[in-house]
């Protein structure tokens, strides 16, 4: 698969310049990412009245503008998955919609666009935040126990594993978990795990053993059946489904 150059270089300048890139105030940021965090919606909506390229305060990252303005946007985007996150967004809804929003920025080739695509993430996590204080309360060990699982998708994990990072006692937890999700702990578990598997067959060349294997599913006939049951096709199938329809978007690219 080819790497998106500019995305990982974006990443690459924000992981190295995280602690020096900000040369605006930090009271003003730390204002901004604190009302998008709290879904304070007509907050963040004032505050991106402000074109994002002629905002001042941005450190020069680049000598190429257009490209400046895309690192600091990409810094933007991990800000806001991070407070999110400590907020109570899941940590894969945070870091996808990241993701997303980079790989657009990626294709902006003038300010104006970046400016917008700005400001549409930014009411974006401010309205999915809003939504979550408003529908989905979930307590501080829930949300440990959610961040928990996504960190350690690559493990196979017990409810007695949750139950110690939380302080709960693993009966407790188990009941705690369903009420305020809905689902049981198990279950939770294998979404993720089929998430991530979806991702990984949708863009990586890994064969179906080494992702069951890369998720611990105890076997890949074990994965093979859940990604069905939760999916209804197999892996196998879903991975064909979607380079179909890539092979199509890319032939007509090529005839525009």
């Amino acid at each position: 698969m080819a790497i998106n150059i500019d995305k990982e270089l974006s990443v690459r300048e924000y992981a190295l310049r995280e602690n020096a890139a900000f040369h605006a105030p930090y009271v003003p940021e730390f204002d901004f990412y604190f009302a998008v965090k709290n879904g304070d919606v007509a907050k963040v909506s004032s505050l991106c009245s402000v074109d994002f390229s002629k905002k001042s305060g941005l450190g020069k990252l680049c000598e190429d503008s257009l490209q400046n303005l895309k690192y600091h946007f990409v810094i933007t985007a991990a800000m806001l998955a991070r407070y999110c996150i400590e907020s109570g967004m899941e940590h894969e809804t945070a870091y996808s919609l990241s993701d997303l929003y980079i790989q657009s920025c990626d294709r902006c080739t003038n300010p104006n666009e970046i400016s917008g695509l700005h400001r549409n993430m930014s009411m974006d996590y401010t309205k999915r935040m809003a939504a979550l204080h408003r529908d989905k309360v979930y307590s501080k060990q829930i949300i440990l126990c959610i961040n928990y699982i996504y960190n350690h998708l690559h493990k196979k994990i017990t409810v007695d594993e949750l139950a110690s990072c939380t302080g709960l006692s693993s009966s407790y937890l188990s009941r705690l978990f369903h009420r305020q999700t809905g689902e049981s702990i198990t279950e939770y578990i294998i979404k993720r795990k089929i998430n991530a598997a979806k991702n990984m067959l949708k863009y990586s060349n890994y064969s179906l053993s080494q992702i069951s294997e890369t998720l611990a599913f105890s076997c890949q006939s074990y994965f093979t059946q859940q990604f069905r049951i939760r999916e209804g096709v197999t892996p196998k199938r879903y991975r064909d489904m979607f380079s179909f329809n890539t092979e199509i978007n890319t032939d007509l690219k090529e005839k525009i």
